[in-house]
């Protein structure tokens, strides 16, 4: 199973590829009006074209898609981080906005033990901070 570090260098190089495809297919382009087999306004419909089709496509791919109307938690997500049944809780109130106090109060236990489960979720969850964290576990469909 690849973890998430994996996945995003996948995706880095597939983009890469692409943009370089991009950037291949825009000289060539130039090269072919450079040599006069193209007329300037064929040339610049072309350009035109080329980037109208990669901004509806980055718009598609940017644009937040609504979920659907049942949230399914992602198990096999939650076995393969190793995320335990009070991380998941400590999670969702973390998402909730709830201080490291309130989240102790709420769930009957110490505040150093919501931070150790907080610092163990940061690390399953290659996260830097808690927004970050929570950013990924929704990604991951670990959070509706």
């Amino acid at each position: 199973m690849r973890t998430i570090r994996q996945l995003r260098a996948w995706h880095l190089l597939g983009y890469g590829a692409a943009l370089a495809a991009l950037a291949g297919l825009l000289e060539w382009m130039d090269f072919r009006h450079a040599m006069h087999r193209w007329s300037t306004e064929f040339y610049v419909l072309a350009v035109a074209l080329v980037f109208t089709a990669l901004g509806l496509w980055l718009g598609n791919r940017l644009t937040a898609r609504p979920r659907g109307p049942s949230f399914e938690r992602n198990d096999a997500a939650l076995a393969g981080l190793g995320i335990s049944a009070r991380e998941l809780e400590v999670l969702e109130q973390i998402a909730g906005g709830a201080s490291n106090k309130l989240i102790a109060r709420r769930l009957d236990i110490s505040p150093n033990t919501v931070k150790t489960h907080v610092a163990r979720l940061l690390v399953k969850l290659e996260a830097g901070n808690r927004t970050e964290a929570v950013s990924k576990a929704r990604a991951l469909d670990l959070l509706p």
